[in-house]
């Protein structure tokens, strides 16, 4: 497949640490998508080192609290945890990092992460509050993360896949020139391997930063998609909360099979926007999963703690190839 690899510099000034400008979202980033009510979003409080009353911090550790956006509950981070990252009281799920998505839903010590080398950089120059390239920097050294997007190989309950995940974490998950080639670079690697092709998306859409070349991805990445389909490959998303903008507009859309989690908010405008703009009350439930499930936009809802299973019982029903 000869998908145009200038989309992406491997070699970047962000690789050998040199200031080099780089890349962001539509949007900046919330610490917590809106809830499944659709009101604006309470992010998930945090409790810090309470005080004894006496003016002196207590020795009682900060963190071990926080607050469900959705139904506002105090839960226990570990049970939180302990429940792939839902809330204990109404079952909300909250987003979750990249890696986190991988650690649960691939076989312990069977992933293997591929194009880790490929980089971002800011062709445009792009100047915000901050330069993009300082935001670039400052994302990764708090992600740890190259870029928004990880792919490679696993296998979920002996099943061989290839898998790639958007982390929102990472400048809302936005799509730019790396998230788009690795996306590409993922349906290669599958019709290589002759392998199914799994993804997970949380985005916020194109990333802006990088105008009309983050927008060309979304022909890429459904091109890819496209030659794989071509060549006898099949494909899975899984759509978590929230997928929107240019992501739901391209890739995330057009795999074989379209999977959403309880509550994922999915769609291109936010539903404030297009309230706005048409003038008219939008439906109950407009974009959430269980409202596209309806329309046919989405095919199936699985919750977290099923995912694993469910994914692995439709893989084998693909044909070896």
């Amino acid at each position: 497949m000869n998908l145009d690899r200038r989309s992406a510099a491997p070699h970047s000034a962000v690789a050998n640490g040199a200031p080099s400008n780089q890349v962001h979202s539509m949007s900046e980033t919330p610490s917590e998508p809106p809830p499944i009510s659709g009101a604006a979003p309470s992010p998930a409080v945090e409790d810090k080192a309470p005080s004894n009353g006496n003016g002196r911090e207590s020795k009682v550790p900060g963190g071990l609290w926080l607050k469900c956006s959705n139904c506002n509950a105090t839960i226990y981070r570990k049970e939180m945890e302990a429940r792939l990252h839902t809330c204990t009281a109404c079952g909300y799920h909250f987003t979750m990092k990249g890696w986190d998505r991988v650690h649960v839903t691939v076989d312990e010590g069977t992933f293997e992460e591929h194009h880790r080398d490929v980089q971002p950089c800011d062709r445009l120059a792009f100047n915000d509050r901050v330069p993009y390239g300082e935001k670039l920097l400052q994302t990764q050294k708090k992600t740890g993360l190259v870029e928004a997007a990880l792919v490679g190989l696993g296998k979920i309950e002996g099943v061989p896949v290839v898998l790639g995940v958007l982390d929102f974490a990472f400048l809302g998950g936005s799509m730019g020139e790396v998230v788009g080639e690795k996306v590409a670079l993922a349906c290669e690697l599958a019709e290589q391997q002759r392998l199914p092709l799994v993804l997970f998306t949380a985005s916020g859409g194109a990333r802006m930063h990088e105008g009309a070349l983050s927008l060309m991805q979304m022909a890429k990445t459904c091109a890819a998609l496209q030659h794989l389909s071509a060549a006898g490959g099949f494909s899975i998303c899984v759509q978590t909360n929230p997928t929107t903008g240019g992501v739901t507009a391209s890739f995330a859309s057009v795999t074989d099979l379209v999977i959403a989690e309880p509550g994922a908010l999915i769609g291109f405008a936010g539903p404030r926007v297009i309230q706005t703009t048409i003038r008219q009350a939008l439906p109950e439930g407009f974009q959430r999963a269980e409202f596209l499930v309806q329309k046919g936009q989405v095919d199936l809802i699985v919750p977290r703690q099923e995912m694993r299973k469910r994914l692995a019982q439709l893989l084998r029903f693909v044909p070896a190839r």
